[in-house]
């Protein structure tokens, strides 16, 4: 069993929590790794969608006009159906006075029914050359009219010009077909209509290579000798007489049950097929026609019959169709539904950003009015309680900092059981600046919220400030923190953190973020009475509060959350005093900060479930529940998971739709933030170059909040807990004077 040491260098067991924060840490890859597979399926599922929409791999492009000298003469002055038997190019007609009524690009699931109930009122089979992405998306239509005695034939995936694709995306199109087909009906089938194909004279140098690779591989290709134009909505007497063929000549007749608006196709079926009967007309699938000139019996399909060109879908192909069918199910569920929460987190982050600028406003002007005050100054002494634990690079200049306090104050460090010196090195600052009115408290590792309550047992004064061992306090910040208290009904104060170690790329990220999207919402939340959390750098609290609540609770990660909920509930204001301000020091690599926002957004989570009960709370100690929890859950945790769809929609709008909308509908949120962050930077008197690094900020940054985020939630739904981590410091972050604005 792994050992510690204690703060007397004894070796001890490990505690309960220590042992309870190594299982979790055992388990965190494993929920980092779900976090990333969960972002994975669904860019997976989006591109599925794009693609069963031709959004992704779409061409656009159709063949006119080019050369048909390469094609043999046979081919083009023949039949509609297009052979290759023994490796040799074969056509063949329809039979005379008979009819093989085909329809293009289904199935629909308007249009493809309606035309399904005209041919079985009239008894006529029909062969229905089907698109790959909408077989996938409507595989009950597809296995009823095979059911009805239909025939079915391949006219590709996602309905592109073949001979401008590659032989690998001619053998995709095609077997992703046969595979959607298996899913929906079990079968797999042999005819083939190329899209934008009509009549074999059109037939041409770069679309023969494709018919004889497809031809070799045993598909008959099929195509018209009459159009009945129907695409062209000219009207149901034009459609009926185009397509009737001339002298009773049996012919290829192409209709369409999709691709457009198709009423007029569906009012023509029934007078066409009336007046080709009167005419002696028979009709029959292309099979049929084709066994019927080959001198064999003649197939025209029936309920329950299997059609001459359907082969029985067996073994990989059958399952890996099935699973094709499912996950488009999937996909045509879940993108909708993606994109109904994309609308609900747009609306609110926009109605975020519009909250927090006027409160924001009001809140400014309300607390810097010259006649502002919080009632009679308050000038007695204050307990600060520094919990450290290793903070020998640290502890040094957070003592010199309330060296130099304007405010009488006595100073707690509670050592967490440090191993490196820190309470050697907190003495000996102490007596180096002569501050008398420091006491250094040990205790063996117990964690942070131990480390803090023992801090507030051992204060002496009725108000106790807590700071971060990291943190550095200019003079007055002490004095600005504690005046809300002349008011008796502040419990606690939070103060103003600022990121001191801001130089840097990562540094200048959290910079932005703690005055944009910190402060910003605290001075919200002060003015909506619903505070949800006093910063762990700089915090202040009535003594008495802190301990009517039951000290600084260890049940979550984010114990700052939980005392100040907690005194929400107990009838206690908390406010932000925006002019008290703190220099601490922010993680200062990917890893770090991994590390750091995951305890907080996880801590955040366990907090809110702690304290549910709050929605139900009644009277003033109510309004948390009332107003603070459904917003911290709604803007810091069900908005910012949803959030990457902006993202991931807006890079699938570049790639797949309109490049330039999608970039002026990003640059547009963008601007949104970069006016609310340049506000907020006046507010706080902030440099404004450092905004130059939100656009990056937005492209990076913001990605590993959500993944981090998205961690959180995937730990909060499958259990775990962490201990009080430590992050690895510089000690870079001194006095205030070095690092203002």
């Amino acid at each position: 069993m792994t050992t510690t040491t204690s703060s007397r260098g004894r070796r001890r067991a490990p505690t309960r929590i220590e042992r309870a924060a190594g299982r979790a840490a055992a388990l965190q890859k494993p929920r980092v790794i779900l976090a990333a597979l969960l972002l994975l399926a669904l860019t997976s599922v989006m591109l599925l969608d794009g693609y069963l929409r031709a959004e992704v791999g779409g061409d656009q492009r159709v063949r006119t006009g080019a050369s048909s000298s390469e094609v043999p003469d046979a081919v083009l002055d023949g039949g509609p159906i297009l052979t290759f038997r023994g490796g040799r190019a074969t056509t063949v007609s329809v039979p005379d006075k008979t009819i093989a009524l085909t329809f293009d690009d289904g199935p629909n699931p308007t249009w493809t029914p309606q035309v399904l109930a005209v041919l079985e009122k009239y008894d006529v089979p029909g062969t229905f050359f089907l698109v790959g992405s909408m077989v996938s998306r409507y595989p009950g239509i597809v296995r009823n009219l095979v059911r009805q005695g239909n025939e079915v034939g391949i006219h590709t995936f996602t309905h592109v010009d073949l001979s401008y694709q590659s032989s690998a995306r001619v053998h995709r199109e095609i077997t992703q077909t046969q595979l959607a087909l298996a899913g929906a009906a079990g079968i797999t089938t042999t005819l083939f209509r190329a899209p934008y194909s009509s009549e074999t004279d059109a037939i041409d140098n770069y679309s023969w290579p494709v018919y004889q690779e497809l031809g070799e591989e045993g598909y008959t290709s099929v195509f018209v000798d009459t159009d009945s134009d129907d695409w062209k909505r000219p009207g149901v007497s034009k459609i009926v007489r185009w397509a009737t063929p001339e002298d009773g000549e049996g012919a290829s007749v192409l209709f369409h049950d999709a691709g457009g608006e198709r009423s007029q196709t569906i009012a023509a079926l029934p007078e066409y097929i009336e007046k080709m009967k009167a005419k002696g007309y028979t009709f029959t699938t292309v099979s049929g026609a084709l066994e019927e000139q080959r001198g064999g019996a003649r197939a025209v399909g029936g309920t329950g019959r299997l059609q001459a060109a359907h082969r029985p879908a067996t073994g990989v192909t059958l399952y890996e169709g099935k699973a094709l069918v499912a996950a488009v199910a999937v996909a045509e569920w879940t993108v909708p539904a993606l994109s109904v929460g994309l609308m609900v987190v747009g609306v609110a982050v926009m109605g975020r950003f519009a909250m927090m600028l006027v409160l924001a406003r009001r809140h400014h002007r309300q607390r810097n009015r010259r006649r502002f005050n919080w009632g009679p100054p308050v000038t007695r002494p204050v307990s600060v309680i520094v919990p450290a634990y290793n903070e020998k690079e640290c502890i040094a200049n957070t003592l010199e900092s309330l060296a130099r306090s304007t405010h009488p104050i006595e100073v707690v460090v509670v050592d967490d059981g440090s191993t490196d010196g820190t309470s050697q090195i907190a003495r000996a600052a102490a007596d180096r600046l002569g501050m008398r009115n420091v006491r250094i408290v040990r205790q063996e590792n117990a964690g942070k919220p131990a480390a803090l309550n023992n801090g507030v047992r051992s204060a002496r004064h009725d108000i106790v400030v807590m700071m971060d061992g990291d943190t550095v306090f200019e003079p007055d910040t002490v004095r600005q923190l504690v005046q809300p208290f002349a008011d008796p009904r502040v419990g606690a104060v939070a103060g103003n953190a600022k990121v001191g170690n801001r130089d840097t790329l990562i540094g200048a990220w959290q910079h932005i973020e703690y005055v944009m999207g910190f402060n910003l919402d605290r001075r919200m939340y002060d003015l909506l009475r619903c505070m949800p959390t006093i910063p762990g750098a700089i915090g202040a609290f009535r003594r008495e509060a802190v301990l009517e609540a039951g000290g600084m609770s260890e049940d979550t990660l984010a114990e700052d959350t939980d005392i100040t909920i907690a005194l929400h509930r107990a009838g206690w204001q908390v406010v932000y005093q925006e002019h008290a301000r703190a220099w601490t020091e922010a993680p200062g690599s990917l890893k770090q900060l991994w590390s750091q926002r995951y305890r907080w957004s996880y801590g955040t989570m366990q907090a809110l479930w702690k304290h549910r009960k709050s929605l139900t709370d009644k009277g003033p100690s109510g309004r948390f529940g009332r107003v603070g929890m459904p917003l911290v859950v709604l803007f810091q945790v069900v908005a910012p998971v949803f959030a990457p769809l902006i993202d991931v929609f807006t890079v699938y709008s570049m790639v797949f739709v309109d490049f330039r909308a999608a970039l002026l509908a990003w640059l547009a949120v963008l601007g949104v933030q970069l006016l609310c962050a340049a506000y907020a930077f006046r507010l706080d008197r902030e440099k404004y170059r450092y905004l130059l690094m939100m656009p990056l900020q937005q492209l990076a940054y913001r990605q590993m909040m959500y993944l981090v985020l998205i961690h959180s939630c995937v730990t909060a739904l499958t259990g775990g807990r962490l201990r009080w981590q430590k992050l690895k410091r510089t000690g870079e972050v001194g006095t205030p004077s070095g690092v203002s604005s």
